[in-house]
């Protein structure tokens, strides 16, 4: 029976409710100095905040070694009532320091494989998706590793794969490599990001692979995102890939969460969802949210 992994053991796939696709509860990097997500009380009162919006689930797609925190995502999950699911995997290089990596060298696939079916450290908890990512427009040495062991992590646990296309790009050259030389099915494959290139003939392309694309984060300065948002999503439905899209939030800083005065996870069903709305009608946003999210993340795990 597919389940989706969430820090709080298995679930149905229709008991997620209202999906935030592509968020970060906890989150460090050496990229975003002193916006580090790593208050505890801080990500409860988002999640509050989430809920009192009407969203049932958050997937955090922090990985590796990024300040997952993943022992306090239980009782964060329960206190709020909102499922949580934590993602195992690798970011880019620039997130990390050359020692980790080489620590990692040989071994990342069975750390994928540990925290997938036993747990993320001594916590217990075990993490319901791969996390990583591409770069722009390209795939370096990096990503080719990374997905490699992923794609091995994939193949002996069923779990989805979840990618950071790098300001929207390279998504081709990642179903190329994933799907076509590792032999991910791409029904495994999230393709995030998708929405700050507003190229749509790559959009199009993708979806016909049969992989799930992420439309996730508010627009900032260099994002061609909210205002071009709903026509990329209808022309996808249109064509009939309304099945294979997902919406999140993807809140990376502190200054971003709503409770410090920015957008946060009430942005995605506050804002985007009705606009969208507007654009698709309710039903399909509805199944986007729930349906989509439901089917893309629900495995049934192996072993």
């Amino acid at each position: 029976m597919a389940a989706v992994r969430t820090v709080l053991g298995d679930v149905l796939p229709e008991h997620l409710g209202v999906c935030d696709a592509h968020d970060h509860l906890f989150f460090g990097s050496p990229q975003l100095p002193g916006q580090e997500l790593c208050d505890a009380s801080a990500a409860r009162a988002e999640l509050a905040a989430f809920r009192a919006q009407g969203g049932g689930s958050v997937v955090q797609w922090t990985p590796y070694g990024l300040g997952r925190r993943a022992a306090d995502l239980p009782l964060i999950s329960r206190d709020s009532e909102v499922h949580v699911v934590a993602a195992t995997g690798l970011h880019q290089a620039a997130h990390y320091t050359p020692e980790l990596l080489s620590e990692l060298r040989g071994t990342l696939a069975g750390v994928l494989v540990a925290e997938l079916t036993t747990g993320i450290g001594t916590t217990g908890v075990r993490a319901g998706l791969i996390k990583v990512a591409g770069g722009f427009h390209a795939l370096d040495a990096h990503a080719r590793w990374t997905m490699t062991a992923a794609a091995e992590a994939h193949h002996a646990t069923g779990a989805p794969i979840a990618v950071h296309l790098e300001l929207g790009t390279g998504a081709l050259d990642v179903l190329d490599l994933l799907c076509g030389e590792l032999g991910v099915p791409p029904h495994r494959v999230i393709l995030g990001h998708l929405n700050r290139s507003p190229d749509l003939v790559a959009q199009r392309e993708a979806a016909e692979s049969g992989a799930y694309l992420a439309f996730d984060g508010p627009s900032r300065a260099n994002h061609a995102t909210d205002w071009r948002m709903p026509d990329a999503v209808r022309a996808l439905a249109d064509a009939g890939f309304g099945g294979r899209l997902l919406l999140g939030g993807d809140t990376t800083t502190a200054a971003a969460r709503s409770v410090n005065g920015g957008p946060g996870m009430p942005y995605l069903l506050r804002r985007v969802r009705p606009r969208l709305e507007r654009a698709l009608g309710k039903d399909l946003v509805d199944r986007i949210l729930t349906e989509n999210a439901g089917r893309a993340l629900a495995v049934a795990w192996r072993p």
